[in-house]
């Protein structure tokens, strides 16, 4: 029963988190972020977590990490919750949350 339990968790985890970019992809996701923050068209990472983990973390959520999309400019920042997973998805120019999924 207790492997019957592990199977269940590692199925559960492996729908839950999102398939990555390929490592291309994610350096040029990277630079775009660092090429629109010395721009000034982005905000930092750290003022968009600064915004949104102090509150998830009240809330009694564990901050996981976060994905860049370039081509929207969109900071989404991964959060676990109860063993559910929260997406908080965050303009990178305003730092307003867009929208929020999960959990």
């Amino acid at each position: 029963m207790k492997m019957f339990g592990v199977l269940c968790l590692g199925a559960y985890l492996a729908a839950a988190v999102p398939v990555h970019a390929a490592p291309q992809d994610r350096r040029s996701d990277q630079e775009a972020a660092r090429e629109g923050r010395l721009q000034g068209r982005l905000l930092p990472l750290r003022a968009i977590e600064a915004r949104v983990v102090p509150q998830m973390e009240r809330q009694g959520a564990r901050y996981l990490g976060f994905d860049f999309d370039s081509g929207t400019g969109i900071y989404t920042l991964k959060f676990l919750r109860n063993g559910n997973v929260i997406w908080i998805d965050v303009d990178g120019r305003t730092g307003q949350v867009m929208s929020r999924s999960g959990g």
